[in-house]
């Protein structure tokens, strides 16, 4: 179907919300939003009262008078976002389906704002302050990579501390689903996997619907029950000092765990929570993608994105989100560094020796089976990214 300065296009409905620098847009029915400047809405408004794209294009061209005005070019791409809905009276074939979640929908938004609203986001920021100067005060609660190992045998460690990061990872993203329903969205829970591990995932899809200091606060839900959780961890080591070993363990594996998520948060070559809060602060939108294309001009392993456009005004923003994207970088190398290598070193090294013991000794078979799982685990790993490299 030909374009033309001639045609005249009907669009589908769409809901159009002024953000930070320019519009969000919403398409009613299959739940997807698009980021626009001014100029594009003011071609959408006139484009629905009726007026060619010639028309369009003279009477933008008058008012933007410093900007490039290409009509064609405009109208393409709505065809491409699904949301032309006729051409010169022809009817556009749609393809697309609702994708808007519509789950947790049974809980009620009065739950929600329980525990989000004015009053609890501010507890959430006192927990923050406080789980930090009981740190100051109380040095020996800082994580070490050595709290994993509260049991003599590596399975149950290993099992153990996947029970407890699975069971915070949901209290996280539940942290998301109550601010979600907290402003009566929908949203749903997405389970998948990264190799062997289980990920879970809250659909924020619909906070776009909410304005941006909204959003802030729904992208820093998971963190806050967090904060919650290690506080609670921190006063029940300090309450059962010396006492029940087990329970202390444990709590040491919740602080570990935490600390290191939070500090993965702040890895901003990631799509994490706080990298969503600064593109929302920001008012870019497209941060990432930007940030490597302009960074693949002196690091050569990162690829190109030609795909996305930088908006007017949004060069130095991008330039400085470049130095957290490198930042995160080096935030990842000092995890493995003080955390990782030593913790594989430790559990290694304990293995191996266990592999000298008698057949009859259940550490043998418990070193066994943990070296077993590494191989599981590296063949897993070789195999996605071999795949990965096929589909490339």
């Amino acid at each position: 179907m030909n374009l033309s300065l001639q045609s005249h296009l009907i669009l589908y409905p769409v809901t159009i919300r002024q953000d930070k620098k320019n519009y969000i847009i919403e398409d009613t029915f299959s739940g997807e939003f698009y980021e626009m400047p001014e100029i594009c809405i003011d071609a959408i408004s006139l484009i629905n009262s009726g007026k060619l794209l010639r028309e369009v294009e003279r009477e933008l061209t008058i008012k933007y008078s410093d900007e490039e005005v290409d009509i064609i070019s405009f109208a393409e791409q709505l065809m491409e976002f699904g949301l032309v809905k006729e051409i010169n009276g022809e009817a556009v074939l749609r393809s697309k389906e609702k994708q808007s979640p519509k789950g947790f929908t049974w809980i009620s938004p009065r739950i929600g704002k329980l525990f989000f609203n004015k009053f609890m986001n501010k507890i959430y920021f006192v927990l923050l302050f406080l789980n930090i100067l009981i740190v100051l005060f109380h040095p020996e609660l800082f994580p070490n990579y050595r709290d994993i190992f509260i049991f003599d045998s590596m399975m149950i460690n290993m099992i153990t501390y996947m029970a407890v990061s699975l069971c915070l990872l949901l209290i996280h993203e539940f942290g998301h689903i109550l601010a979600v329903r907290s402003h009566n969205l929908p949203t749903k829970l997405e389970v998948g996997h990264r190799l062997f591990f289980v990920v879970f995932e809250t659909d924020m899809s619909t906070v776009w619907k909410l304005k941006p200091k909204q959003r802030n606060v729904l992208y820093f839900a998971g963190m806050a029950f967090e904060q919650v959780m290690i506080f609670i961890a921190f006063s029940l080591i300090l309450f059962f000092s010396g006492g029940n070993s087990i329970l202390t363990g444990i709590l040491g594996i919740v602080i570990i765990d935490i600390f290191i998520k939070t500090v993965y948060q702040c890895c901003f070559y990631m799509k994490t929570d706080m990298y969503y809060i600064l593109e929302n602060v920001t008012g870019c939108y497209n941060l990432m993608e930007n940030g490597k294309h302009y960074l693949s001009k002196w690091l050569p392993f990162i690829k190109k994105d030609a795909t996305t456009e930088v908006f007017k005004g949004e060069e130095y923003i991008i330039r400085l989100y470049s130095l957290f994207y490198v930042s995160g970088m080096i935030i990842t190398c000092l995890l493995c560094v003080f955390y990782f290598l030593p913790l594989a070193y430790y559990a290694y090294a304990r293995t191996f020796s266990h592999l000298f013991d008698s057949v009859g000794n259940p550490y043998f078979w418990d070193a066994i089976a943990f070296l077993g799982q590494t191989v599981l685990m590296i063949g897993l790993f070789l195999y996605a990214w071999l795949k990965n490299r096929r589909d490339i």
